[in-house]
């Protein structure tokens, strides 16, 4: 009795979980869910966690990762608006958006078929939008001149667009230009046109350091004449106050010329007094001679 029980809640454990296994069906955290019956689409995309259905062939679940997804296109040849091969290769990011329009385009949701899909697309894209820019663009010695950002974002735009009007479900996360190249058939001529391009800044640098030593100089002249000029006429008068003090003077001079001397003499003595030193002079030589009296007639100490 006690092991007919024990075969009996078996049975039992065992009926229900196939029977779970029949009816439920689990989706993980990075995962969604689509589930068909008899062939269509029903209801919402199933989120995580544990949802219920009917057996096969009554409904069939499809389950798609979320998670971002990436490759990396081939490095092919297009040729650019001036008429020069180029080489490229894009990486891209690229997740599903809509698991329903995913499934109706491609056979039982095959990522396969979808990174196919978007590898010719993108293939596509590329080759208009390198069409449009010239080589410069991509290969220049000014780097003010290169448009990477704005030809990834002409890419990216082209191939988001015709995602949407297909409706395949998807969507660009990110996409970058990864490499550039040239064939060995135009690299001298493009390292030829980059040299020649150097050569232009290199020109357009030195005549603009040219004016500017030019420009400096000649404000540097102007500077100097206006200094000279300024100064030469605060000499002029300068001279021409002390010639009219002179001429204050000279009456008084004419009718005493010794006085005159002797102010002269006591002028020249007191400059060479102004500073601290000592003299060693003769008597005799003037303006000195004006300590001869003063020198003989001084008390003894």
């Amino acid at each position: 009795m006690k092991r007919n029980l024990i075969t009996l809640i078996t049975g039992a454990v065992l009926i229900v979980i196939f029977a779970l296994l029949l009816f439920t069906f689990q989706v993980r955290e990075s995962e969604v869910a689509v589930v068909t019956t008899f062939g269509r689409i029903t209801g919402s995309p199933r989120e995580p966690g544990l949802h219920l259905r009917w057996p096969w062939p009554v409904q069939q679940i499809y389950r798609f990762d979320e998670r971002t997804q990436n490759f990396e296109d081939k490095f092919s040849e297009n040729l650019t608006a001036d008429n020069i091969n180029l080489l490229t290769s894009v990486y891209v990011g690229w997740k599903i958006s809509n698991p329903a329009d995913f499934l109706n385009s491609f056979r039982d949701g095959s990522v396969a078929a979808a990174q196919g899909q978007l590898e010719s697309m993108l293939t596509s894209a590329k080759s208009a939008v390198v069409g449009r820019h010239p080589l410069a663009d991509f290969v220049s010695a000014d780097p003010q001149q290169l448009k990477f950002d704005q030809i990834q974002a002409e890419i990216e735009q082209t191939v988001q667009d015709e995602l949407q009007t297909n409706r395949y479900g998807l969507k660009i996360e990110f996409l970058g230009i990864k490499k550039v190249g040239l064939p060995e058939s135009v690299t001298e001529a493009v390292f030829t046109r980059m040299r020649s391009e150097r050569n232009i800044l290199i020109s357009r640098a030195q005549n603009e350091g040219q004016a500017e030593a030019i420009r400096i100089k000649a404000n540097a002249d102007r500077q100097a004449n206006e200094a000279l000029a300024e100064a030469r006429a605060q000499a002029t008068r300068i001279e021409g106050e002390g010639v009219a003090e002179a001429a204050k003077t000279l009456p008084t001079f004419q009718e005493n010329p010794d006085l005159a001397v002797f102010l002269l003499r006591i002028n020249a003595l007191q400059q060479s007094l102004n500073q601290r030193s000592i003299l060693i002079f003769d008597q005799r030589t003037p303006p000195f001679d004006l300590f001869q009296g003063i020198l003989t007639n001084a008390p003894a100490r």
